[in-house]
């Protein structure tokens, strides 16, 4: 399946969660390296490897990244996690939903990862008013991008992210939801509200759950 097209641009909430005394970094879906660029101008002395499954988005990210690998993570054997269990921090920005199995990668890395370390990810949240507006609607179809974006393998909320990390061996340590301006929401979250309350749930969670895109988020091991 064709991946999200790569970009120069970077996530500023993603960069802002890498400790920036990280010296072994690994980006899974570098794409074309401008997330390296950006921490690069932070941490000039870091080793940062890029992995992306695309290989000629691979080529992109040599410009920014130490080392870069044309690899799916998913198929990557036992040694590509023991010769990189010097990785202080594991980069997924917009990546694990792209897995099949992302619970399975999250605990090889487990395994690896020193106790001191950190994944930081930016994962989209399936609970955003406008899907729940689409599917009110039957008007759930695949898009090229965005929240629908075709290539999503896998759909979490604010809740089961937090299941997942728990689940692989982590514990999310810090998180930041991404909110942008969107003048349509104020028609929906009213009704968001009334559904949570007749599902017997907090309202106001449900409401605050409804509001980001994406959830950045830093997990280190339980």
């Amino acid at each position: 399946m064709e991946q999200t097209p790569a970009h120069e641009h970077h996530n500023p909430e993603l960069l802002r969660l890498i400790p920036q005394a990280s010296m072994h970094l690994v980006e899974i879906g570098c794409s074309s390296g401008a997330l390296a660029r950006e921490f690069k101008k932070i941490n000039p002395r870091c080793n940062y490897l890029g992995v992306d499954v695309v290989s000629t988005y691979a080529e992109l990210a040599k410009r920014h990244c130490d080392k870069v690998v044309a690899l799916d993570i998913e198929a990557a054997d036992e040694g590509f996690f023991s010769d990189n269990a010097i990785r202080d921090c594991w980069i997924f920005g917009d990546t694990i939903e792209h897995l099949r199995n992302p619970w399975s990668v999250l605990e090889r890395i487990r395994d690896v990862i020193p106790q001191k370390g950190c994944v930081v990810a930016c994962i989209p949240n399936a609970q955003h008013w406008s899907v729940q507006a689409r599917l009110c609607t039957g008007d759930f179809r695949y898009e090229d991008s965005g929240l629908l974006d075709r290539t999503h393998l896998r759909w979490f909320t604010r809740q089961t992210m937090i299941e997942m990390f728990d689940e692989s061996g982590f514990t999310i340590v810090e998180g930041i939801p991404r909110i942008f301006e969107e003048p349509m929401k104020e028609t929906f979250l009213p009704v968001i509200r009334e559904m949570a309350e007749a599902a017997g749930v907090d309202s106001d969670m449900a409401v605050n759950d409804a509001l980001a895109v994406q959830y950045v988020i830093r997990a280190m091991p339980a």
